[in-house]
């Protein structure tokens, strides 16, 4: 029996390789719904491809244009936020959670209201709600697969066993384009720069958070609440090959890694096969004797500060990993437009953290708080931002 399967994200890189899979495989699965933001050609083509059924546009101003183009296709379709939750409602046995930043946490969190199988790749949800998330998919019977390299390279190398044994969980960074960079050659990095990712093409902002590191940052956040680890048994190593995603130090000296190319198919599969193991076709083996050396490097929290920040952030607790997401993504905005440096990402995000730091103590109660607490920062940061750029 084939299962059902909604994408949330569909035009996105993460939903492209879902449908590349879903497609390889048609005689396991069958598409229920997609959901895309604002391109209703770019998803009317992913509807038809797969055959889905039922279409949703986030952007209500593009309904009439997906409707033109999925016009004779019998797709039923919408856009809109009820048109998004109209496919989320729809049967599903996995909804592939694809959607980029905040934008992803109320489409994902119904979906865990509805007891759904959730492969989890919007890490903001974790980051911005984690404490309600884990709660509400305990309460509601939901399942959260994690689809993230990193957090997909834990749970196969934790195996089930008890977090009593372990000592550490370790995600990798590839470092980023600016990796070997001093911190004057960053300084002057233009958007195009920070966004040439050397193994990994996720989206401009992802990318440019890998540049940054803040990326990792979040990763730890998302692997606290994922696994249940204190911050201070969660650590990150540089490895530029990106074979290597994820390393459990056991209590007894030992380590237990995942390898992998760094191809999203991999964990995107490992979350559809809900167990088992499905062969990706035109995927080549990972030949260790041609790669010759795998290396590892100590993430540097001078050159890249986000790191640092998103790790106090963590640490605070509350609603600071709230603030500091929201922040992110008014700063890496700014930075893409050029309207501030490199480092004025940094900048800004610690200042909107300093700022916000003891005022919201206790983790957003739920979505709407936590989306509450979202728009707070992100005004204060915009405001924050234009008196940087007043004062050069």
């Amino acid at each position: 029996m084939s299962l059902t399967v909604t994408i949330l994200g569909a035009t996105g890189s993460i939903g492209r390789s879902t449908t590349d899979l879903l497609a390889q495989h048609a005689d396991r699965f069958r598409v229920g719904a997609v959901v895309g933001g604002r391109d209703a050609a770019a998803l009317a083509r992913v509807a038809r491809e797969t055959g889905a059924a039922f279409a949703a546009l986030a952007d209500e101003a593009g309904g009439a244009d997906l409707a033109a183009a999925l016009s004779g296709s019998g797709i039923p379709n919408g856009a809109g936020e009820s048109a998004v939750l109209e496919a989320v409602a729809r049967d599903a046995d996995i909804v592939v959670a694809a959607i980029s930043g905040a934008a992803g946490l109320k489409p994902t969190h119904a979906a865990l209201r509805l007891g759904r199988t959730v492969a989890l790749a919007n890490k903001e949800s974790l980051v911005c709600a984690g404490d309600a998330f884990m709660r509400d998919a305990a309460r509601y019977g939901a399942r959260i697969l994690p689809m993230d390299s990193e957090h997909d390279a834990l749970a196969q190398a934790l195996a089930g066993r008890p977090l009593d044994d372990v000592r550490t969980l370790m995600i990798t960074a590839s470092g980023g384009p600016f990796r070997t960079w001093t911190r004057e050659r960053i300084a002057a990095a233009c958007a195009a720069e920070a966004a040439a990712h050397p193994t990994w093409s996720m989206g401009m902002k992802i990318n440019i958070d890998s540049a940054s590191l803040m990326n990792k940052g979040l990763e730890l956040i998302e692997a606290h609440h994922l696994f249940g680890v204190a911050p201070a048994r969660l650590d990150v190593v540089v490895h530029p090959q990106s074979v290597v995603h994820g390393l459990v130090y056991w209590l007894d000296g030992a380590v237990t890694a995942e390898l992998a190319l760094p191809d999203m198919r991999v964990p995107i599969s490992h979350c559809l096969g809900l167990g088992d193991r499905l062969t990706i076709a035109r995927g080549r083996p990972l030949d260790l004797v041609a790669l010759g050396s795998l290396t590892f490097e100590a993430a540097d929290e001078e050159r890249f500060p986000c790191l640092r920040i998103a790790r106090a952030a963590l640490a605070e607790g509350g609603a600071a990993p709230t603030v500091l997401n929201a922040a992110n993504e008014v700063a890496v905005a700014a930075f893409i437009r050029g309207a501030i440096g490199f480092y004025g990402i940094a900048e800004l995000v610690e200042r909107a953290c300093e700022h916000f730091s003891g005022l919201h103590r206790t983790a957003p109660e739920g979505v709407e708080a936590a989306l509450a607490i979202d728009a707070e920062a992100r005004a204060w940061s915009a405001a924050a931002l234009t008196r940087m750029q007043a004062a050069g």
